[in-house]
């Protein structure tokens, strides 16, 4: 299932109509339905907002249909690939409902971005940089980031990240409790 299939699955599965979901995510009932008829690519920032309308974590809507048992070990290939906006996230480990942490290896291509919308949630977020470079802001902070250099922050503070860089940005990240 692509984005707009399983947005349209999951909205259907809780009875909800375009316009109560959008209702419940604080956006226009328009962007649902440009979201489900895959005329819009919503930024991580504008897809979150929507799920948080269910709510149900990034992780858990890219996996709707791969949920894994308890398992120690994850190949290359079983990480759930999840993002938007050119950003690309692959999640680490199980996606029941008793994870408590979330680690994700991301990758943010030249001028790719969380979106527009700064981000915020409840959680620990930190995070090492693997290569390239990657600015992010948390609150009215604002800082470029090159391999090696990591970050840690209250989720609470709005936040972003984008690559302002001519090379792609990989970094390792985790959250706790799981945001994704």
């Amino acid at each position: 299932m692509d984005l707009p299939e399983r947005l349209k699955w999951l909205r259907n599965q809780h009875g909800l109509t375009q316009r109560e979901l959008a209702k419940r995510a604080g956006v226009s009932n328009s962007l649902i339905s440009q979201i489900e008829q895959a005329a819009v690519n919503p930024s991580v920032a504008t897809l979150k907002r929507v799920l948080d309308g269910f709510p149900i974590s990034m992780g858990a809507f890219f996996s709707l249909e791969q949920r894994a048992g308890r398992r120690v070990f994850f190949h290359a290939d079983e990480l759930v690939k999840c993002g938007s906006n050119g950003v690309t996230m692959w999640l680490v480990g199980p996606l029941d409902g008793d994870r408590r942490l979330a680690l994700l290896k991301e990758c943010y291509p030249p001028g790719a971005d969380t979106g527009p919308d700064m981000l915020s949630n409840e959680a620990e977020e930190a995070g090492l940089v693997l290569s390239g470079e990657i600015e992010i802001t948390v609150g009215e902070e604002c800082r470029v980031l090159k391999a090696g250099d990591g970050y840690y922050f209250d989720t609470n503070q709005p936040h972003r990240f984008r690559n302002p860089g001519t090379e792609v940005c990989e970094l390792i990240s985790a959250a706790t409790p799981p945001t994704f």
